[in-house]
């Protein structure tokens, strides 16, 4: 059923690993490179260039094609100014999660079966479904669920965790069972020198070498407010844009014996309210409210039930799962966690699992805090 299929080259040695393995499946392969950012015409530099030469020479090594695509407008109006508008009303948002969602698992994939006639994509993500790594157990009228990669320490289904049934029933994870360290070995033993030991790519790849609060500066504007500390009310600095701090980041503010973290921002006042001390017990919170989620595969059949769900959950794809009850509420979830967390952000996304599957996610927009101040 699956015989022609589009790989999304990034210049990275995942994407090259899993050309590779469709390469040696007997699949027929097209690799596809995303440009999702114009550097002639906007501020900020991206490394695509160099990567773009890194998937050519893997594509050519591969005996594969290689087509440049640009989905530097959808970037632009689906994501980029999301993230701004988001940042201005004093949210922290997650630019990987939308960018899944609307670019590589949305243009990508409509561009991919509208232009190069395949079955299916592929990409490098670690992550798996319950189709398998190159769909061998799809069925045609089964919905799909993802699940999570061999390797954990590399788990990516948290950035797909609001990637849509239509297209992940048609996409491929080559690399879901094995480990990073094999992922590299494969590369080197294949003669893929410029990406086997190639360094993973980290933070949005446009802003360069620049400072996030720099580059942010171009394109919100700057309102100065004041730094307060909750516990006495004292002014302890000052600081020139709510869109450049999250909860639970550190200030540098000179003068003081102990270190401030950010708590909350104050939209109409413009200040931030500090706490001393990374500890501080304002910065731990174990209740949020999120908008509507997203589910994978389908509304879990405890809510639909009007019952509570209980799974797993997090905010931050680096951090262990934690046990957490769900509920339906007027807006969304209500999600308590059975233990307290630092720095619960509004504007990211609470993401849940059962066992290894990745159930979906929704945005975190209120975070029930347990400090009067």
């Amino acid at each position: 059923m699956f015989k022609k299929i589009a790989v999304g080259i990034s210049g990275g040695v995942d994407s090259s690993v899993a050309a590779l393995l469709l390469k040696r499946a007997n699949y027929k392969v097209e690799g596809v490179f995303m440009r999702n950012w114009d550097s002639n015409y906007e501020v900020g530099s991206c490394s695509d260039e160099k990567d773009f030469e890194d998937a050519s020479f893997v594509c050519r090594k591969l005996d594969i094609p290689l087509h440049r695509v640009h989905f530097i407008k959808e970037y632009w109006n689906d994501v980029f100014t999301v993230l701004l508008k988001e940042y201005e009303t004093g949210l922290t948002p997650n630019p990987d999660i939308l960018c899944n969602r609307y670019i590589k698992f949305d243009s990508f994939f409509e561009h991919c079966r509208n232009n190069l006639g395949v079955d299916a994509i592929a990409t490098g993500h670690y992550a798996n479904t319950s189709f398998g790594p190159f769909l061998e157990n799809y069925l045609e009228n089964e919905g799909v669920k993802l699940l999570r990669p061999v390797d954990k320490h590399k788990d990516q289904t948290f950035f797909l965790s609001q990637v849509k049934q239509f297209s992940l029933r048609k996409c491929m994870f080559p690399i879901a069972n094995l480990m990073k360290s094999e992922v590299r070995d494969l590369a080197r033993k294949e003669g893929l020198l410029p990406v086997a030991d190639k360094k993973d790519s980290t933070g949005i790849c446009f802003i360069g070498k620049r400072r996030f609060k720099d580059f942010i500066d171009d394109y919100i504007q700057a309102r100065k407010g004041n730094f307060i500390d909750i516990d006495t009310g004292q002014v302890v600095g000052e600081h020139s844009g709510i869109h450049k701090w999250t909860v639970g980041q550190r200030c540098n503010l000179a003068n003081w014996r102990h270190a401030y973290f950010i708590y909350k921002k104050d939209l109409d006042t413009n200040n931030i309210y500090v706490v001393s001390g990374t500890s501080h017990p304002a910065l731990w919170n174990n209740i949020c409210i999120s908008d509507k989620p997203h589910w994978i595969n389908e509304v879990p059949q405890e809510l639909n039930d009007n019952n509570v769900l209980n799974c797993t959950f997090r905010f931050q794809h680096t951090k262990p799962l934690e046990p957490c009850r769900i509920v339906n509420n007027p807006e969304g979830l209500t999600i308590i966690l059975n233990n307290s967390l630092r720095a619960l952000t509004e504007g990211q996304f609470a993401c849940f699992y059962r066992g290894d599957e990745c159930l979906g996610s929704a945005k975190i927009k209120h975070v029930c805090h347990n400090l009067v101040y």
